[in-house]
């Protein structure tokens, strides 16, 4: 018997022992995304802003916050005053605000940069996104 014949039975074990070693499925190939609870990407989750207007006082003021192009923005509103929620974003966009608790709007900023969210009538800046690309 050669020594490549004796080779072949080691060479088929050794194998057959690291497949069974191997655990769960193969790693998958190509680009990698991060993935949310729900299986969608981490650009899909949302920037949540929560905002509480009472007595003449809101909060936040000036709140930093990050975003990348596309990802959906939410502002939720509870207010006891009307007022209009302003992103200077490009495009621009503007929503009322009514006296209610749980007011959701809901935006994207595709180009990016630094983009401003006021409350006009009561002067204050709620946040600053600075979206990247």
């Amino acid at each position: 018997m050669s020594v490549s014949r004796l080779c072949l039975p080691v060479l088929a074990a050794a194998l057959f022992t690291a497949g069974c070693a191997a655990s769960g499925p193969p790693e998958p190939s190509g680009p990698q995304h991060s993935e949310t609870a729900t299986g969608a990407p981490d650009s899909a989750r949302s920037v949540r802003i929560e905002v509480r207007i009472a007595g003449g006082a809101v909060t936040p003021v000036d709140s930093r916050l990050d975003a990348r192009a596309g990802q959906p923005v939410e502002v939720i509103v509870d207010s006891d005053s009307t007022d209009e929620l302003h992103v200077h974003a490009n495009p621009e966009h503007t929503f009322t605000v009514t006296v209610g608790a749980g007011q959701r709007f809901r935006f994207t900023v595709d180009v990016p940069g630094r983009v401003d969210i006021e409350l006009h009538h009561a002067g204050v800046t709620v946040a600053t996104l600075l979206v990247r690309p």
